[in-house]
């Protein structure tokens, strides 16, 4: 019978597997599929260890970024060395966009009365009578009798404001100021008696276009006061420390900003950003743009913590990320190569070895705190931050976690309103 159906049965061991197989040929076919199986196995090992070697060697980026932060901080704090003379004291207007009662405001306000300075005003503006920091303002005026005081009211000619409220202030403020060299200070700023001689002195170079500076904190209360300062030292400042090695400073900060109005005017003025966000930002560059040069000093200054809860921290985190999608989407997508946490964890889950674990997490740890510790104790001395140290992960886990959610979003917050970015403008999101 076998002969009839033309079989020839036969039992058959392929590796460790016994088979019994009706035609000598089945044998054959089972074992040509087994070798392709194994040969797909391998070739699934082999792309699983290419896309591990890929993943390990884009996770060392973070590591290159780290170690060209701490060669922008030695070269920017290495400068300070060589301090400009203060000599160059023209007379200067101090303009005071304000809205709102910030903490400590009298302090604030006092300490720019208090200048080691020659001749300067103080001019600050407000939206209405009934804002709370008039009263202030005015014992300010009271208590200081010697200084030139004023206080302007609303938005001049212009009574119906643009998105940008503080912006709409400073276009009046910078009319209205009797000098040509002008000081432009958010108001929860405070200030040493050297700061108005320290910050126009670089503008005795003519080509030098604006003047600005960094700034620590004062006053924590809270837990996210902690986490902001430890965020400034160890990730804001490293950012803008980088851009000034790499491309120079197009950027001013909203808490110095020392020009003349003849520059102002050159670069288009405020009016040009009444309905735009990062007005400092942006001025910086307009002004960069013109050919002149923008100075950022190793010198800082204090502003008064004021955030309340983690919540309040990560919103305004949040809305200034997305604004620099917007501007700059390139340099926020570059974002991915300096989250070193996630690189970290990334490298870690690809290749689970004690060896990855702790040459990621322990480069990590000490490059961060190397950062950390050249930009907030040795450069601007602030000695307690030691204590604020751990804190670091946490805040470039948030970092991290608001990056991904900025591509999500569309509109941001701000000033009690949800607005759409288009074109660099604000648009109310009912609109």
């Amino acid at each position: 019978m076998r002969q009839r159906l033309g079989c020839d049965l036969n039992t058959r061991r392929i590796g460790s597997t016994k088979f019994v197989c009706e035609s000598g040929y089945s044998a054959q076919i089972i074992q040509l599929r087994l070798r392709g199986a194994s040969s797909t196995l391998s070739w699934a090992l082999l792309d699983w260890r290419l896309i591990a070697r890929i993943v390990l060697v884009l996770a060392i980026s973070p590591f290159a970024y780290y170690l060209l932060v701490l060669y922008s901080v030695w070269r920017f704090f290495a400068a300070s060395r060589h301090a400009t003379p203060l000599d160059f004291t023209p007379p200067v207007s101090n303009l005071q966009p304000i809205r709102g009662l910030d903490p400590d405001a009298y302090e604030n306000f006092a300490s720019l009365c208090r200048q080691d300075y020659p001749d300067y005003e103080l001019l600050f503006c407000v939206n209405t009578r009934e804002d709370p920091a008039v009263p202030v303002i005015e014992k300010i005026a009271r208590d200081f009798p010697h200084r030139t005081i004023r206080l302007l009211v609303g938005f001049g000619e212009r009574d119906a404001p643009g998105t940008n409220d503080k912006v709409m202030k400073l276009v009046r403020l910078v009319r209205e100021a009797r000098n040509e060299v002008v000081v432009i200070n958010d108001s929860d700023v405070r200030v040493m008696p050297n700061y108005l001689r320290t910050v126009v002195a670089p503008l005795a170079d003519r080509r030098v276009g604006a003047v600005t500076c960094l700034y620590t904190s004062t006053g924590e209360k809270t837990f996210a006061d902690g986490l902001q300062t430890i965020g400034m030292m160890s990730d804001f400042f490293a950012g803008l420390l980088i851009a000034k090695e790499i491309e120079g400073v197009k950027f001013a900060l909203g808490t110095t900003i020392a020009t003349t109005r003849t520059l102002l005017a050159e670069a288009g003025g405020y009016e040009r950003l009444e309905n735009g966000p990062a007005d400092d930002l942006l001025i910086g560059r307009h002004i960069a743009e013109t050919g002149h040069r923008v100075e950022l000093l190793p010198y800082a200054i204090e502003t008064v913590a004021d955030y309340g809860s983690f919540r309040e921290l990560f919103h305004k985190r949040l809305r200034w990320i997305v604004v620099m999608r917007h501007m700059r989407p390139w340099g926020h997508l570059g974002l991915i190569f300096t989250h070193g946490i996630a690189w970290c964890a990334l490298a870690i889950a690809v290749r689970p070895t004690i060896a990855v674990a702790l040459g990621w997490i322990g480069s990590y740890a000490i490059l961060r705190t190397a950062i950390t510790w050249g930009i907030g104790i040795h450069g601007l001395k602030r000695k307690r931050l030691w204590s604020r140290m751990p804190l670091i992960p946490l805040w470039d886990v948030m970092a991290f976690v608001i990056w991904l959610i900025s591509f999500t979003r569309s509109s941001i917050r701000w000033r009690g309103g949800e607005y759409y970015l288009r074109d660099g403008r604000l648009t109310p999101v009912a609109d």
